[in-house]
């Protein structure tokens, strides 16, 4: 964004962003920029379009993992809280009585296992929300400037 503020010189905005590798602006100007010599406005806006949807697609793409950690794991530490008090009522059921001793190890394992899930599904829910946010930004912002670039290659291709 500096660089296409700096100058509107195609040649010198596609050395600018060999230096951003990671910029999905970027990739889309440099994706874009290779595409050449475009024919007219609809081309260049397909052309846009696509890079733009290829360059969201891998802003999303670890998106799931987190997503998936979030929402599964409280059921896994679940699993683990029943999985535990069921092993203290095999302890009750095999000693025949109901004592600390014998309900303590399996009601220990229960909230180890309660601690263990929320202890991974809360990170990965506030990461996601964060990187959520931080992708639809992205993804707007990507999509606010290939307007300039379809403006910067379409006038170009008028005057050149």
């Amino acid at each position: 964004m500096t660089a296409f503020q700096s100058t509107r010189d195609p040649k010198k905005l596609f050395a600018a962003s060999k230096t951003q590798i990671l910029s999905p602006i970027s990739n889309v100007f440099r994706a874009v920029y290779n595409d050449s010599p475009h024919q007219n406005r609809e081309e260049v806006r397909r052309a846009l379009k696509r890079y733009e949807a290829l360059e969201s697609a891998k802003l999303e793409s670890y998106l799931g993992f987190l997503a998936t950690t979030g929402s599964t794991t409280p059921f896994i530490g679940l699993f683990g809280t029943v999985w535990g008090i069921m092993n203290s009522f095999r302890g009750i059921g095999a000693t025949g009585a109901a004592s600390l001793a014998v309900v303590a190890p399996g009601i220990a394992e229960a909230l180890i296992a309660t601690a263990m899930g929320l202890a991974a599904a809360i990170p990965a829910v506030i990461a996601y929300n964060y990187y959520m946010s931080k992708t639809r930004r992205m993804i707007i912002e990507m999509e606010d400037f290939s307007e300039e670039i379809l403006d910067l290659f379409t006038r170009e291709t008028h005057e050149g």
